[in-house]
C-alpha cells in the first residue's frame, strides 16, 4: 500500500505544484521518488508531530495541499489536539496518511499498534476516514480524495497486500463496494481483513451457504441508504476489522442498523477492548484475535443453527 500510495501521489504532484509532502522523520527507502522529483515540496519535520500538523495547517491556509505521513499512532494520537483544532475545526484541506493499520507493526509492541485510530478520527467533525483493503482501493481512494477539499485520514498497511478485486471496481468515497452477492447473509469488512472475509465466504460455499461480501473502505461518511439496501434482507451479518470492537467498522454499522428496522443477527469481530500483553508478528496476533477463516466460519455456522431454531 505504501508503494502504490507514493507512486500515485508522485503522479498527482507532477500535475499539481501545490502538493506538499510532510513526514515525521521516516519513510526512507519508500519516499525517495517524491524527494528526488520535488525536493522543494518535501519537508522532514522531524520527530515533532504536533508541530508537523501545525505546519500542514499553515500550508493549507496558504493554498497548498499537504499530505502528512507517519506511522499511525504518531500521526493521529500524538498530535490529536492539532488535528482537531488546527485541521478539522478549520476544515482545512490536509490529508493525513497513517501507515501500519491494526497490528501491522506487531513486533514493535502496543505503542505501535493502531487499534483505536478509526474510532478517534470518526469522532471528529469534517473528517473523512478511509481504510482501503488492497492496492486497487488504495490508488482509487487517493485519487478520489485528492479531488476533495476537506480533512481526510487515509489508513494504510505497510507492504505485501494482495490485490483482491478480480474486476474493475467503481470505487466511490462513502459507497460500499460489493465484491460478491449472496442470499444467506453478509460479511462486511474494512481494510486488509477483506482478504479474510473473502476466504470466509469461499469456505462457507463448501457448506452450502452463499454470503454477500462487502468492503467498507470509507468509515466516514458511509452512504447509509445504499448500505441498508444491500443488507436489508440478510438475517445474519458479521463485521470484520483489524481494530478495537469499540468505535470502528462494527460500531459504525451498528449505529446504522439501530436506526433502521433490521431484526436479524449482528456480530462484530475485532480486537477486544484491552491492551495486548503479548507481542508478536502480524500472523501471530491475527491468530490470537481470531482473524482466521476457519474460526470465523465456525462462528457463523453456529449462528446459522440458532436462526434455524427460531
Amino acid at each position: 500500500m505504501r508503494t502504490i500510495f507514493i507512486k500515485t501521489l508522485v503522479e498527482l504532484a507532477e500535475k499539481d505544484k501545490n502538493i506538499y509532502f510532510l513526514t515525521g522523520d521516516l519513510g526512507y527507502s519508500v519516499l525517495e521518488d517524491f524527494i528526488e522529483k520535488f525536493p522543494e515540496r518535501f519537508i522532514n519535520c522531524g520527530v515533532a508531530e504536533q508541530n508537523m500538523m501545525g505546519v500542514a495547517a499553515g500550508l493549507a491556509l496558504s493554498g497548498k495541499k499537504p499530505y502528512v505521513y507517519s506511522i499511525i499512532p504518531f500521526v493521529t494520537m500524538r498530535c490529536f489536539e492539532q488535528v482537531r483544532n488546527d485541521v478539522c475545526y478549520q476544515k482545512l484541506d490536509v490529508k493525513i496518511v497513517g501507515i501500519g493499520g491494526g497490528v501491522t507493526y506487531g513486533n514493535l509492541g502496543v505503542t505501535h499498534y493502531a487499534i483505536e485510530d478509526l474510532a478517534i478520527l470518526r469522532a471528529l467533525p469534517n473528517m473523512t476516514v478511509l481504510c482501503p483493503a488492497d492496492p486497487i482501493e488504495t490508488k482509487e481512494l487517493v485519487l478520489k480524495s485528492y479531488q476533495t477539499k476537506n480533512p481526510t485520514y487515509i489508513r494504510l498497511n505497510k507492504k505485501g497486500e494482495e490485490t483482491l478485486y478480480d474486476f474493475n471496481p467503481n470505487i466511490i468515497i462513502g459507497k460500499p463496494s460489493i465484491l460478491k452477492n449472496g442470499k444467506d447473509g453478509a460479511i462486511i469488512t474494512t481494510g486488509v481483513l477483506l482478504k479474510v472475509g473473502r476466504d470466509v465466504v469461499n469456505k462457507l460455499e463448501k457448506f452450502g451457504y452463499n454470503f454477500k461480501l462487502i468492503s467498507i473502505h470509507t468509515l466516514k461518511p458511509i452512504d447509509k441508504k445504499i448500505l441498508l439496501e444491500e443488507i436489508k434482507d440478510k438475517k445474519i451479518i458479521f463485521t470484520l476489522e483489524e481494530h478495537s470492537v469499540v468505535g470502528g467498522l462494527g460500531a459504525a454499522v451498528a449505529e446504522i442498523l439501530a436506526e433502521s428496522d433490521y431484526l436479524g443477527f449482528f456480530k462484530i469481530i475485532g480486537i477486544p477492548d484491552e491492551y495486548s500483553l503479548e507481542i508478536g508478528d502480524t500472523k501471530y496476533l491475527h491468530q490470537k484475535y481470531g482473524f482466521v477463516p476457519e474460526e470465523i466460519v465456525n462462528q457463523i455456522l453456529k449462528y446459522k443453527e440458532k436462526i434455524k431454531k427460531i
